[in-house]
């Protein structure tokens, strides 16, 4: 097991919306940095949110900690700080991948279908991460053809997230907390092996209240609801057990 105190921050390597990324004294490693950032519509809305960093990074280490301890093959090591986690390096796969339990979001929108409307079988979309072309929806043959992804892999990855979704929609239901959609990024390690990596957090998942439907996640800001963010990201650690009430 690696020891977090041998690990030595270095360069920045990668700055992204909400996140940053350090090179360390070990060539199979990195130090993850949560910022207080939080961004929606592709990064065209972007403020500053005190302290968010802090929450997010207390929450996705719960999770990917929980994952981990399900068989789940992560690049989470262990929580740094309370701002930072030591990860296992990877190449990132320039895809993100969602999973659909309930219509909501850009899916209502783009079909037409009333938000709130529970999907029988689980829907797993892929976007390509490129902000040129704003994240664009595509489907499996558009990844092999752009050299992203094999089929094979895509295979992999969707045993992966098939697994995941059963596993944490169990697990929030017995905090009363309704899993509508979240999104999934994936790397490759020095072994090629494909790891779970990016985070799992209000900022990547639909949450709903299980009894009332209240939004526990980022939505409230993305549609410009007037709510505290923070307060909503506070609730999902205190059903967490992160901290107590």
């Amino acid at each position: 097991m690696i020891m977090s105190t041998s690990i030595i921050k270095k360069n920045l390597l990668l700055e992204g919306k909400t996140k940053k990324i350090y090179a360390t004294n070990n060539p199979f490693y990195v130090i993850v940095h949560y910022k207080d950032n939080i961004t929606a519509s592709n990064g065209l809305k972007n403020n500053f949110l005190q302290d968010k960093g802090i929450f997010n990074n207390e929450i996705t280490t719960f999770i990917f900690n929980f994952l981990n301890s399900c068989g789940i093959r992560t690049h989470f090591v262990q929580k740094k700080n309370n701002r930072e986690q030591l990860c296992h390096k990877v190449n990132m796969i320039p895809l993100e991948f969602v999973v659909r339990n309930i219509v909501a979001g850009s899916m209502s929108k783009r079909l037409g279908i009333k938000e709130g409307k529970y999907i029988s079988n689980a829907i797993f979309e892929i976007f390509y991460k490129n902000d040129k072309l704003k994240d664009p929806l595509i489907n499996d043959h558009h990844a092999v053809f752009l050299n992203i992804i094999s089929y094979e892999e895509l295979n992999i990855i969707y045993h992966i997230i098939s697994n995941i979704n059963k596993i944490l929609k169990k697990f929030f239901l017995d905090k009363n907390i309704i899993l509508v959609d979240f999104k999934m990024e994936f790397g490759k390690n020095d072994q090629n092996k494909i790891l779970l990596s990016d985070e799992i957090s209000p900022d990547t998942c639909r949450f709903w209240d299980k009894k009332t439907k209240k939004k526990l996640d980022k939505d409230p800001f993305r549609i410009g609801l007037k709510e505290n963010i923070l307060d909503i990201y506070m609730e999902i650690l205190k059903r967490l057990n992160v901290i107590k009430n």
